[in-house]
């Protein structure tokens, strides 16, 4: 080969190279039917949906009439299927650095027209992402009691805005405050140094519930009596935070031989944490934790590396009181089809708790699978969600009137 033909050869190879790098660095941004109202993206996407990375997408909702903001979002695939990043406000920017989706949600005006709703309350922030929740107040609510909702998502996945949906549905009839807060991730999955344990998880749910009940006057609530729910791995943690109040303390977890205690996250000025624990163990009246994790054994699935101890300590089946100590009822729901809770778990937990004098309601929804509480701007899960999270929503809601 002449010099010539090197010097085009080698030509030819760096151009095919830079458009290689080229076309790497550009992404795909995909907008996703909207029904209920519109958006506007700035800048502008062009035909084939093609931007270069780092761009920043502006996007802004308009509700029709008759409707109201529901969310505006991006997703990505996730481990369960798309993963959705949203803003529950009218305005979003979104840094396109993969391929994304994005779009809009809308709802009914009469879904929220009897709420104001507070958004993004930070309580805590022990690593780098910070610890929050949305409340949901019904209009000229003043000393209603207060539900707290703890999402699902395997301990490792969502925040509180999945829970919204059944927020919306608790708070119908204006008898309820409800708070629907967030957690750290377990393992390293939030990017902290040290990774976040079981325990961390925990001391996270009292420390947000520390939190709203130091302001629950502020949201028209009573925070004397306070219920909690969850679903899945909020199920566990919902179900905790009912039934591990006694191991609320400052002793630390297993820093000790034999000393398992939960020192909130978060505690009002002044307040200590055998302070909070008699507050609260007057206070939980009741929990619905939804197709949750309650055995010791069935926690070592999912949360690999506690020890026997340890993995006690976490379990609420392990740590349930006698019902003549402190009465918590308990409404307990299980979806027939749903492929990550066998019902024996379930029933193995109402057993535990009637042993104890604890009353226990257990229903299984036919048909439901896992996680029918969710609520994401996604058509199939709020058909879900329509199906079977609304008249169980009410289920719960009528569970709680009698208990709280």
């Amino acid at each position: 080969m002449d010099l010539r033909s090197l010097i085009l050869s080698g030509t030819l190879l760096s151009a095919f190279a830079m458009n290689t790098i080229a076309q790497e660095s550009m992404f795909t941004v995909i907008v996703d039917p909207i029904a209920g109202g519109t958006i506007s993206v700035d800048p502008p996407l062009p035909d084939d949906g093609k931007v270069a990375a780092g761009t920043r997408i502006k996007i802004k909702s308009m509700p029709s009439d008759g409707y109201a903001v529901d969310s505006i979002y991006y997703s990505v695939p996730g481990r369960w299927g798309a993963m959705y990043h949203e803003s529950l406000t009218d305005q979003f920017e979104v840094v396109i650095d993969q391929d994304k989706n994005i779009g809009a949600s809308f709802i009914a005006n009469s879904a929220v027209e009897h709420l104001d709703v507070h958004h993004s309350i930070v309580y805590a922030q022990p690593g780098k992402k910070p610890l929050k929740y949305d409340v949901y107040t019904p209009k000229s609510a003043k000393q209603l009691p207060i539900i707290v909702i703890i999402h699902g998502g395997g301990w490792s996945s969502n925040d509180e805005d999945i829970m919204r949906g059944l927020a919306r549905e608790l708070t119908k009839g204006g008898k309820f405050v409800v708070a629907s807060m967030d957690y750290r991730w377990i393992g390293d999955l939030d990017g902290d140094e040290t990774p976040n344990t079981m325990a961390n998880l925990i001391e996270d749910v009292f420390g947000g519930i520390a939190h709203i009940l130091e302001h629950a006057e502020s949201y028209g609530g009573d925070a004397s009596r306070v219920g909690v729910t969850g679903d899945s791995a909020g199920g566990h943690l919902s179900a905790s935070a009912s039934l591990l109040i006694e191991r609320i303390g400052d002793g630390g977890f297993g820093a000790t031989d034999g000393v398992f205690q939960f020192k909130p996250t978060y505690l009002p000025d002044g307040m200590s944490a055998d302070d909070f624990r008699a507050q609260l163990m007057k206070s939980v009246k009741a929990a619905a934790p939804s197709y949750g994790v309650f055995a010791a054994e069935s926690l070592g699935r999912f949360s690999p590396g506690l020890g026997a101890e340890a993995g006690a300590a976490v379990a609420p089946q392990q740590n349930i009181p006698e019902a003549s100590v402190r009465s918590v009822p308990q409404y307990l729901l299980r979806g027939t089809e749903d492929f990550l809770i066998r019902h024996e778990s379930v029933e193995s937990f109402v057993n535990a708790l009637e042993a104890k004098g604890q009353s226990a309601v257990y229903e299984q929804v036919e048909g439901a699978g896992h996680a029918f509480f969710d609520w994401k701007p996604n058509d199939q899960v709020k058909a879900t969600f329509e199906t079977y999270g609304v008249p169980y929503a009410k289920k719960m809601r009528e569970f709680f009137e009698m208990h709280l």
